[in-house]
């Protein structure tokens, strides 16, 4: 099997979850200032993703990160041009620790309207999806956010989604379609019931052999997502922790049967540039063996 066959088995037979490690643009700031690497510490967007970069790879090259409990990183498009001890970032994943490249390819998100933030336009789609399926890329990943129970919003959302997939799939990648229920949606569990049904509906479109991935906020009622995890169309489920702290979202994501962790903050949670390198790596280790333990159910 070529390099691609493999992760999809990979994904289709072994226990693990997905490290998202893709924070990019706005959202980078807030994740050194965690990791504690303040704004004053930096000056430029060079020198911040350089900072960001080495918090990375000091995640990655860390013993317990590899394949064994994890099934793929999700990396921003600046980590997929650089490199990790002298290889690019996505043949280091796969080569070195058997973890599976993915790629976050939008753009941001659109103001609010009906209750919801579409994507960016996302120009430059193709070239990027050819880029990176040319540095091994198994699979993409894009985000929509919904903040009310609007019909109207929901279908656009999963609209614009899948349309994207469609496009993804054709350039040979398989894409993570994200429409994040935001967690303080005051109608959460009709919102989600609203996103399922426009889900499965487009699932059901999709021809034979062609496949998606879902990254999904861990649901109000427990397994709601059943019906998507059991769709042929579906190589995998996962959940994102939406705000929770780690501890929270582990014991949520433990009662949904099939669904799987993909977790940023909630992973880095506790990880700071001032720990020993010891004290990294036992924090890491710990973590990682929650999450784990949360995505076996």
């Amino acid at each position: 099997m070529n390099n691609f066959e493999q992760q999809k088995a990979k994904f289709r037979t072994r226990p693990g979850f997905i490290a998202a490690l893709d924070q990019s643009g706005g959202s980078t700031p807030k994740a050194l200032k965690l990791y504690g690497i303040p704004e004053t510490a930096y000056s430029g967007d060079a020198a911040m993703m350089d900072l960001i970069h080495a918090m990375r790879t000091r995640i990655i090259t860390r013993p317990s990160f590899n394949g064994d409990r994890i099934l793929a990183a999700i990396l921003f498009e600046n980590t997929m041009d650089r490199s990790i001890e002298g290889r690019p970032t996505a043949a280091y994943l796969w080569e070195v620790k058997k973890v599976v490249p993915i790629l976050k390819v939008d753009k941001g998100l659109e103001a609010e309207a009906n209750g919801v933030q579409l994507m960016k336009p996302t120009p430059g789609l193709d070239d990027l999806l050819a880029r990176a399926k040319g540095k091994g890329i198994f699979g993409t990943k894009m985000r929509s956010v919904i903040k009310q129970a609007n019909a109207a919003g929901i279908q656009a959302v999963v609209r614009q989604q899948f349309e994207v997939a469609r496009q993804i799939i054709a350039a040979g990648l398989v894409p993570i379609i994200e429409p994040e229920v935001d967690i303080k949606c005051p109608d959460k569990a009709d919102a989600e019931d609203l996103l399922k049904a426009a889900i499965m509906a487009e699932l059901d479109k999709l021809p034979d052999g062609q496949l998606v991935m879902l990254k999904l906020t861990i649901p109000t009622r427990d397994n709601l997502y059943t019906d998507c995890i059991k769709h042929p169309r579906v190589l995998k489920v996962v959940a994102l922790s939406g705000g929770y702290s780690r501890e929270e979202a582990n014991t949520r994501l433990a009662r949904q049967h099939g669904m799987v962790a993909s977790f940023s903050r909630a992973l880095t949670e506790g990880l700071t540039a001032q720990q020993t390198d010891a004290e990294f790596n036992a924090a890491l280790d710990q973590a990682i063996e929650s999450i784990f333990q949360a995505s076996k159910t």
